[in-house]
């Protein structure tokens, strides 16, 4: 009995199993002919990779929006969520336009790329085995910049005009951000130099940070940050929840922006960076809560949390070319740096709502550097760029291409940022008015309210005081 119901087990299987080869035969009728190569298969499974990676880095937005509207007041909540859907799309068509092309153009030289514009891919693989679908690289590309963007955006928080974001969306999009990606990913003149950045400390993050200086500088103070002894008050955030979850999905979209930037799975390299990227993110946010702790005798939570951003900013540049010990101390001096950096900013009376400038600019430029000191020649010659850091052997030689990519890309986004923004000052206005920014950017720029029933009720309340 018990062998007669294995045997029509058996021929059910077999059955379901024959039904499901004739039905994927029929729809793909190739696979009768021939198996797919394991060069087709390494394409599909490197396009793959990197289209679930972008994906990661792409829900990184809402990761921000979050950290944004959290750090900041709940009067501006709205309006930080909707520009920041706004600028992504905006910037994504600026980038088809002409930013990709700049970055990666073909027929550029070693400063600017050029052709591409308004990118046309082809429909099916062209390239070489083993290699990557082209519209999946440029929906890659383009998610790197639009973070880039919205790590600029920092510096506007609460008190920039809607029509200024638009203006420096286009500029910052289509030519800022590409020619510091060309320069260093798409074999410009530091790329030629072996300037190790590996998912972009210094293209991304530095990049995103100086542009946000250039407006902080611009905007000046919120009203009511500094008084007039130059000491600072705390305009707290409405919603420290909000910040930590979006910590939290940063740290998740992390593994897309630095493993996804090895785009290619066949030897498992990808682990690797991912392994570096969790250590240093973990480094980042004990040093920072440490450090608060024994200088304030409290455990700041805001500073664990940038901490912990810090620690992946930092090894964003460094994930392929070091050890897993150097990941941890790159981590921790990330965790420490955010904290001092904080406090530098805040005394040169710095109003950073969202502490880019420390978390992705002051972290960006150590995590720069720490290749110089910490990169191995075998990890070099894996990811193919560049030689080992000072403590490998290879001398000062690779620190000094480090320190040299932060500071001429620094100079040159800086320069180019404070111009633009210069001039729409200038010309339209940069800062909302005083009335508009006590009111808060969801009424005067969007005439609603993100939180409307208790806007409308705290309105109210003071009316009947």
């Amino acid at each position: 009995m018990l062998e007669n119901i294995t045997i029509k087990g058996v021929v059910v299987v077999v059955k379901k199993v024959s039904l499901t080869l004739g039905a994927l035969l029929l729809l793909f009728p190739t696979m009768a002919l021939a198996a797919p190569s394991t060069e087709m298969l390494d394409i599909g499974l490197n396009s793959l990779w990197v289209m679930l990676a972008a994906v990661l880095v792409i829900l990184m937005q809402g990761g921000f929006i979050l950290l944004e509207a959290g750090s900041t007041r709940m009067k501006n909540a709205g309006h930080v969520a909707g520009k920041t859907i706004f600028t992504f799309g905006l910037g994504s068509l600026i980038y088809w336009a002409i930013g990709y092309g700049f970055a990666f153009g073909g027929d550029g030289n070693l400063f600017i790329g050029l052709g591409d514009f308004f990118y046309n891919p082809p429909v099916l693989y062209e390239g070489e085995a083993g290699g990557l679908s082209s519209p999946i690289f440029f929906v890659f590309q383009l998610a790197f910049a639009t973070i880039s963007l919205t790590i600029a955006f920092g510096g506007f928080a609460e008190r920039a005009k809607l029509s200024s974001y638009m203006i420096f969306t286009v500029v910052y999009i289509g030519i800022i951000y590409p020619i510091v990606a060309h320069w260093i990913w798409g074999g410009g003149w530091l790329a030629e130099d072996g300037a190790q950045d590996f998912a972009g400390s210094t293209v991304v993050h530095l990049s995103g940070a100086i542009a946000a200086m250039a407006a902080t500088i611009l905007l000046k103070p919120r009203i009511g940050k500094f008084n007039k002894d130059g000491s600072a008050n705390d305009i707290a955030g409405h919603n420290q929840v909000y910040t930590a979850l979006a910590v939290l999905l940063l740290w998740v979209g992390w593994f897309g922006f630095n493993a996804g930037s090895t785009v290619a799975v066949g030897d498992g390299f990808f682990g690797y960076v991912a392994f570096n990227t969790q250590l240093a993110a973990g480094a980042g946010a004990v040093a920072a809560l440490l450090i608060t702790w024994m200088v304030l005798g409290k455990a700041d939570i805001v500073t664990m949390l940038n901490g912990a951003l810090a620690g992946l900013v930092a090894i964003t540049a460094s994930c392929a070319f070091v050890e897993p010990w150097a990941a941890v101390v790159i981590g921790l001096i990330a965790g420490v740096l955010v904290f001092g950096s904080q406090k530098f900013f805040e005394k040169m009376k710095v109003d950073d709502p969202i502490f880019a400038l420390s978390v992705h600019g002051a972290a960006g430029i150590w995590g720069t550097l720490a290749n110089g000191f910490f990169a191995t020649p075998e990890l070099a010659e894996t990811a193919g760029v560049g030689k080992a850091g000072l403590f490998y052997g290879g001398g000062a030689g690779q620190l000094w291409v480090q320190f040299e990519s932060v500071v001429v890309c620094g100079a040159f986004v800086f320069v180019a940022s404070f111009i633009v923004l210069a001039i729409i000052k200038a010309v339209i206005g940069f800062r909302v008015t005083e009335e508009q920014e006590i009111i808060g950017l969801d009424l005067s720029e969007h005439g609603t309210y993100g939180y409307p029933e208790q806007m409308k009720k705290a309105a109210q309340q003071n009316l009947n005081s």
